[in-house]
């Protein structure tokens, strides 16, 4: 399955616009154009087809990941968070 197949996959299924997939990828400050994403998504025959890259599925899926969870914590954050778990546990 190529690249470009995945993403158009991707995109039916998350029921995404270009304008949604442009934002995502800007969520991992990798900018693109709607004349690139619609290259991409155009059938091989198509003159102005452009082959999808591995770069770009690359920062697609990790601004997908950041899309769906939000972003990562900090590691300080997430030690703090475990301790004051642990001292609410011991309360009860």
């Amino acid at each position: 399955m190529s690249n470009n197949e995945i993403m158009k996959k991707l995109r039916v299924a998350l029921k995404l616009r270009d304008e949604d997939i442009i934002n995502i990828l800007a969520l991992v400050n990798f900018r693109t154009t709607k004349t690139e994403l619609s290259a991409i998504f155009r059938a091989e025959d198509h003159p102005n087809f452009v082959k999808c890259k591995d770069q770009l599925l690359r920062n697609f899926l990790n601004g997908l990941v950041i899309h769906l969870r939000g972003p990562m914590p900090a590691k300080n954050e997430v030690k703090s968070q475990k301790s004051e778990v642990k001292i609410e546990k011991s309360e009860e």
